[in-house]
């Protein structure tokens, strides 16, 4: 029985008390089985309020600078070889791949996203069609749609994007995404298989996959390293922490409830940062000659000649 305890599932059955005992003392007073699973609380991260930051561990003591990792070469060749590929498929089978993306609401973020994979999609050459729902749609609308998309030959991915709005179970959602279509590798199946060894998930999450080869191409090993995640997402954190495993990396895994996190990142040789607070990690959370990899964008407001305006900033200070 999935995450629950058959044991103690029988016994109330049975009308049966249960009672833990003590090396030293038995209880009379009967108690619930704890909740193995642990609570779900949400990660809430504080921001830094540090005015004077720590020096930069960029500039290494043997005098050398840090080496920046470039993922748009990276980027450039994968497309190359997907729309290579793409080619070759429409020659064989006269047929290409296509992709559903399901938008609820007008976030702006979330449309930037989406223009971002449908622009990409066209230069390999991949069919996509958008469905857009209102931000009241209810549940049954947007199951609705994600199994007619479940049914369509044509259709060989499906996204929903997230976040959706508070009325709508995101995990009921991703449930319903064919596992064979789950392009974001959240189903529930793909995360399972993801997470046993020897096990092959039909979609890994794209940005961690993205992580894992940057690392790779770029001769970075990662078996036997120590590994710091810092957040534990199921966007990127989770399966970030996975992928490393798979690697035979040892992981660590720093989150808003983790005592010191500096103290843990900065004996790792591998950092992967996925926070929603600019400059939490700082220059003394990194070890000299660290692989360090920021995987979160924030906004934050600049003030220039009285204006003030947005702009990206990432997780890690190196000032």
């Amino acid at each position: 029985m999935r995450g629950g305890n058959w044991v103690g599932v029988v016994g109330r059955r049975l009308r049966k008390k249960t009672s833990y005992s003590s090396v030293h003392s038995i209880s009379s007073t009967p108690t619930e089985y704890p909740n193995i699973l642990g609570p779900n609380l949400p990660d809430v991260w504080t921001p830094t309020n540090q005015s004077h930051r720590p020096q930069s561990s960029a500039i290494f003591s043997n005098g050398n600078s840090a080496r920046i990792i470039d993922g748009k070469p990276i980027a450039k060749d994968i497309k190359f070889r997907i729309a290579g590929e793409i080619q070759r498929m429409k020659a064989a089978i006269g047929k290409s791949p296509g992709l559903a993306v399901v938008l609820v609401g007008q976030r702006r973020d979330s449309k930037t996203y989406i223009n971002i994979k449908l622009r990409a999609c066209d230069e390999v050459g991949i069919a996509t069609m958008v469905e857009e729902l209102p931000e009241s749609c209810t549940e049954s609308e947007l199951l609705d749609v994600v199994s007619r998309f479940n049914e369509e030959p044509s259709v060989h991915g499906i996204i929903v994007q997230l976040p959706l709005p508070q009325h709508l179970d995101e995990e009921k959602i991703m449930t319903v995404v064919s596992p064979e279509k789950d392009v974001d590798g959240f189903h529930p199946l793909n995360m399972g298989n993801l997470a046993l060894r020897g096990r092959q998930p039909f979609f890994i999450p794209c940005a961690p996959k993205g992580c894992i080869e940057l690392l790779l191409r770029f001769g970075v090993q990662i078996s036997g390293k120590r590994s710091v995640v810092i957040g534990r997402s199921k966007i990127v954190g989770l399966p970030t922490a996975l992928l490393l495993q798979r690697h035979h990396a040892t992981v660590s895994t720093v989150h808003s409830f983790t005592k010191n996190p500096e103290q843990i990142t900065s004996q790792a040789d591998i950092v992967v940062s996925d926070v929603g607070i600019p400059n939490l990690v700082q220059g003394n959370w990194l070890k000299p000659g660290s692989v360090v990899i920021d995987m979160g964008t924030n906004l934050v407001k600049v003030s220039s000649q009285n204006l003030t305006f947005p702009l990206a900033k990432a997780g890690i200070s190196c000032n």
